[in-house]
């Protein structure tokens, strides 16, 4: 039987078509795919990422009973709370969302750990939702500590109360009433045996408020209880219930930490952010695909050791694959990671790294990026 012969011409015109084809069906898929669900975690210290920048931490650490929180989109809600701890005592958690790092675990592109005296401010949104049937506080807690560390317990704890329900008290005596941020609050200050703590408590529930944490933090300072050489390491916000606790929620969660200038320009071995800096974003674009070629150019006069860009894929696209940095998660708001073995942008000096990617629809760029939480310009 003779055998039958393709021209190279037919063959690289069949293949195009069938690869044209089965791009097209991976974007048909892509946009008819469901929502990703909830995720819900019952481990005791589990946690996921939400908006592609926080953490949603379970963090049960007070009791052995069940304890379960769903992370939605935009929060969190705590979907199941056994048990109960004496009221005159320690809380049985702290279910929360952040921005920053706790116990090593970061959250993707954060700006945090900061230098006091180097965050111009701190934005900050919260909503809140209530339950009647439970003994708790909703807390919003800001972490301070001498020191750049991602790890363990900090220095001092800023708490702010923003609802209280049940015989509890915050940590210590009451020493008076501050007016912070434009709302009146008691004030409560002692410590935990491991900690300084100084809260902050609403004398009313506080449903939902945007303000600026710094607000707290230079109050804290000018009381003797940080320094501003001292750093901002996490933001978090949630719950600490004594008794049940199901169905309460952070219905949304937003901060922001924008900083100017070298937070420690004294010391190159410091988590310096630069006073400026320049992204490069060059890439090549096939259909359903790309590749992004990115420099990363320190303007400023101090070195960035530990550099994370971070930025925001626009919709529809994702990441395959990255080289000279590791890049996470695959999709939305990302952060590349400088590798362990270079991590350092000198002053005046730059980095390079890339990745490839999918993309369903038109391509488009990332319109904003930020080195270690500081706005660059785009080359």
């Amino acid at each position: 039987m003779p055998r039958l012969r393709h021209h190279p011409r037919t063959l690289r015109a069949v293949s195009a078509a069938l690869l044209t084809a089965l791009a097209a069906l991976a974007a048909m898929l892509t946009a008819t795919a469901p929502a990703q669900a909830d995720t819900t975690i019952c481990e005791e210290f589990g946690s996921t990422v939400i908006q592609g920048r926080y953490v949603v931490q379970n963090n049960r650490w007070g009791t052995g009973a069940t304890q379960c929180v769903t992370a939605t989109d935009s929060g969190f809600r705590v979907t199941q709370a056994d048990g109960s701890v004496p009221t005159n005592g320690a809380p049985k958690s702290y279910p929360s969302v952040f921005n920053g790092c706790h116990y090593t675990n970061c959250s993707p592109g954060t700006a945090l750990p900061a230098r006091i005296s180097g965050i111009s401010s701190a934005p900050s949104s919260i909503s809140y939702s209530y339950v009647n049937n439970a003994v708790y506080n909703a807390s919003y807690d800001i972490w301070l500590d001498p020191t750049p560390r991602t790890d363990g317990v900090n220095r001092t704890e800023i708490m702010i109360w923003f609802n209280r329900v049940g015989p509890i008290q915050p940590i210590g005596s009451q020493v008076g009433t501050a007016n912070v941020a434009g709302r009146t609050w008691e004030v409560w200050s002692g410590g935990n045996g491991t900690n300084d703590v100084l809260s902050f408590v609403a004398p009313s529930a506080i449903g939902s408020w945007s303000f600026d944490v710094m607000d707290f933090v230079r109050e804290t300072v000018a009381r003797g209880m940080a320094g501003n050489d001292w750093y901002l390491t996490s933001i978090q916000a949630g719950f600490e219930p004594w008794q049940n606790g199901a169905g309460l929620a952070v219905n949304s969660f937003s901060s922001t930490v924008n900083t100017g200038g070298s937070q420690n320009p004294g010391d190159p071995n410091g988590p310096g952010t630069p006073a400026a800096c320049t992204v490069s974003y060059a890439t090549n674009v096939w259909p359903g695909g790309f590749t992004a070629n990115v420099t990363v150019t320190n303007n400023g006069s101090a070195p960035v050791d530990g550099w994370r860009l971070g930025f925001s894929l626009p919709p529809g696209q994702s990441v395959v694959h990255a080289w000279n940095a590791s890049v996470t998660p695959s999709s939305g708001a990302v952060t590349a990671t400088g590798p362990a073995d270079n991590p350092r942008i000198a002053a005046g000096g730059s980095q390079t790294f890339g990745f490839q990617g999918t993309y369903s629809g038109s391509f488009a760029r990332p319109d904003a990026f930020q080195l270690n939480g500081t706005s660059c310009r785009t080359a």
